[in-house]
């Protein structure tokens, strides 16, 4: 019995390697982001931080060492710029994510296209198998009905 065969299979997959990429990009600008998003948890942290300690050496009523002050006050305003500047990144990543992700969702949407197309001509190929193996029996039947009816006259 012939096996099926699709036609269609190197672009079936050619489709599937399309989608592989572009989950890759993805899974990149996913990756980006997390980092991203870490990078400003970090950065809230430092500040607040810096802000606890710097409140501590206010609350002591000695005397405060103005350079500790100003240095303080320095490494939070370095942190909200970091942290700014990563949220600006970060809003670039999200746009990119999205459109990736659109991209993703259109190479998918090709790719089940193929998939339905093959899926289909599968099932067609059955069905002609089956009626082919359906008629066969149906001569075999017949074919054994005559030996049999002629060696009896009816």
């Amino acid at each position: 019995m012939p096996r099926f065969k699709f036609k269609l299979q190197p672009v079936l997959d050619q489709r599937q390697r399309e989608e592989r990429d572009k989950q890759l990009v993805v899974a990149l600008l996913e990756r980006e982001r997390l980092a991203l998003e870490s990078r400003i948890r970090q950065c809230q942290l430092m500040m607040e931080d810096e802000r606890l300690t710097l409140s501590a050496a206010l609350a002591t009523g000695q005397s405060v060492d103005l350079r500790a002050v100003k240095m303080q006050a320095g490494a939070t305003l370095g942190h909200n710029f970091d942290a700014q500047r990563a949220v600006l990144e970060l809003a670039g990543v999200f746009h990119k994510l999205k459109a990736a992700r659109q991209v993703l969702v259109q190479a998918a949407a090709r790719r089940k296209a193929i998939e339905l197309l093959r899926d289909r001509q599968l099932e067609e190929y059955q069905r002609a198998i089956n009626l082919k193996e359906s008629q066969e029996l149906d001569e075999m039947t017949v074919m054994r009905f005559r030996r049999t009816t002629d060696g009896i006259k009816l």
